[in-house]
C-alpha cells in the first residue's frame, strides 16, 4: 500500500522551501517508484530562466534519467497543487500508473497562477487564439510522418 500522505507532504515541503529560498513558484513534485523516491524537485521557472521549469516537468526529467528510460512505468508522481496543462500533457507522456495532487488549480490563481485562459485557448480557432497562430499548408508538412512510419529503428511512444 503507497504512502500517498507521505509523499504529498514532501511534495508540499519542497513548494514551500522553494518560496524560502526564492528559486521559483510554489510548487513540488515526487516521483515515487515501489516506495522509493526516484526524485523530488521543485519549481524552477526564475532560476534557470525556463517557463517550462515546473516542478512536475523537472521531476519527470530527473525521474526519466535516473530510470534510464523515457517513461514513468510503476510510478506515481505527487504534486504540491493541481498540474497546469503544460504539466498534464507532461504527466500523459511519461505514463506514470497514477498521479496524485494537493491544492486545486483554482488556489494556485488565488495565488497569481491562473492557468484558466490556457484551457480557454486550446479548443478556440485559431484565428481567434491570443497568440497570433497561423497554419501553413508546407508542401513537405507530412514527410517526417511518412518517414517515421517506414522508419525500421523506431522507438515507438
Amino acid at each position: 500500500m503507497e504512502n500517498h500522505e507521505f509523499y504529498l507532504e514532501e511534495a508540499i515541503r519542497l513548494a514551500r522551501e522553494n518560496v524560502k529560498t526564492g528559486q521559483g513558484g510554489p510548487f513540488g513534485a515526487v516521483i515515487v517508484k515501489n516506495g522509493e523516491i526516484i526524485s523530488a524537485c521543485a519549481n524552477k521557472v526564475t532560476s534557470t530562466n525556463d517557463p517550462t521549469a515546473h516542478a512536475e516537468v523537472v521531476a519527470i526529467r530527473e525521474a526519466c534519467k535516473k530510470l534510464n528510460s523515457f517513461q514513468l512505468d510503476g510510478c506515481i508522481i505527487y504534486a504540491s497543487c493541481e498540474p497546469c496543462p503544460m504539466c498534464l500533457g507532461a504527466i500523459y507522456w511519461a505514463r506514470p500508473k497514477m498521479l496524485v495532487f494537493a491544492a486545486e488549480n483554482t488556489d494556485a490563481a488565488k495565488a497569481g497562477f491562473d492557468d484558466s485562459f490556457i484551457y480557454k485557448e486550446i479548443p478556440l480557432p485559431l484565428e481567434k487564439r491570443s497568440i497570433p497562430t497561423v497554419k501553413i499548408q508546407h508542401r513537405d508538412r507530412c514527410t517526417p510522418f511518412e518517414e517515421w512510419i517506414s522508419f525500421e529503428n523506431k522507438v515507438d511512444y
